[in-house]
């Protein structure tokens, strides 16, 4: 014989799940608050160091800044085409079982790996620069962009798809006709979300001398020159910013 719960026994199990998740996490971060407290004066010091920006750099940040975009411009266009077909392959209302699992492992394969470990591929596949960081961030983009796209086509309404295969309609045509149009605005936003993020992915990527104005902020940085460092962030800081409105008003635009 069942007994039915009260209402609050769910929410309150499931709060208490969460606390105590929290709580396990916070155990293995091994936090010192005192260490923390203490450490302020030094924090203060590292930021005071950082200012006035030096503007005599700023040609060289502009410059810098151009190969970031050009990067992350190819970078995003590169991981968007190559990302099409695996999430094609990947998404369950289309491609046949067999190959759904393969081509999500290979996508959570992509994912697993950090963009710097493939800009040391890269780097020592191409060299120090541009061509380095514009690989590294055309296959990190695939994992990322490939699972967006895949669960945009797994949204599609299923009785489309069905009334195209009655028709007769092969699995090419029915990804084509079915499913590209109706997640086209989709599919568009995501590809602009990936540009927009590449940009700050990018400046992550001179750390190991990928181009672009990461490999100049660190640089500076690691010759304590603090001031330019700051001018490279503030540059990086307007482009990030004013792509991030262009991008967002582009993503309503197509949303409509």
């Amino acid at each position: 014989m069942k007994f039915p719960l009260p209402d609050w026994v769910r929410p309150v199990g499931i709060w208490s799940g969460v606390v105590l998740l929290y709580v396990w996490a916070s155990w293995g971060l091994n936090l010192d608050l005192d260490l923390i407290s203490a450490s302020w004066p030094y924090m203060v010091d590292f930021v005071s160091r950082l200012f006035p920006p030096d503007l005599t750099v700023l040609d060289i940040a502009w410059r810098a800044l151009i190969e970031t975009i050009q990067m992350s411009l190819w970078g995003t266009t590169l991981g968007a085409v190559l990302s099409l077909p695996v999430a094609l392959a990947s998404a369950r209302n289309l491609a046949p079982t067999w190959l759904v699992l393969p081509a999500n492992l290979l996508q959570n394969a992509i994912r697993s790996v950090p963009s710097i470990v493939l800009g040391l591929f890269f780097v020592a596949a191409t060299g120090l620069g541009a061509p380095a960081g514009t690989l590294a961030l055309g296959i990190y983009s695939i994992g990322y962009l490939a699972k967006f796209y895949q669960e945009a086509f797994e949204s599609v309404d299923a009785r489309s798809l069905e009334s195209l295969r009655v028709t007769g309609a092969s699995w090419l045509q029915v990804a084509q006709y079915g499913v590209l149009p109706q997640v086209l605005s989709l599919v568009s936003g995501y590809t602009l979300y990936m540009f927009e993020y590449n940009i700050r992915a990018a400046s992550v990527l001179g750390i190991v001398g990928a181009g672009g104005i990461g490999f100049e902020l660190v640089n500076y940085i690691r010759s304590f020159e603090y001031p330019k460092a700051t001018t490279m962030m503030l540059v990086l800081l307007v482009v990030v910013t004013v792509i991030d409105g262009i991008s967002s008003r582009l993503r309503r635009q197509l949303e409509k």
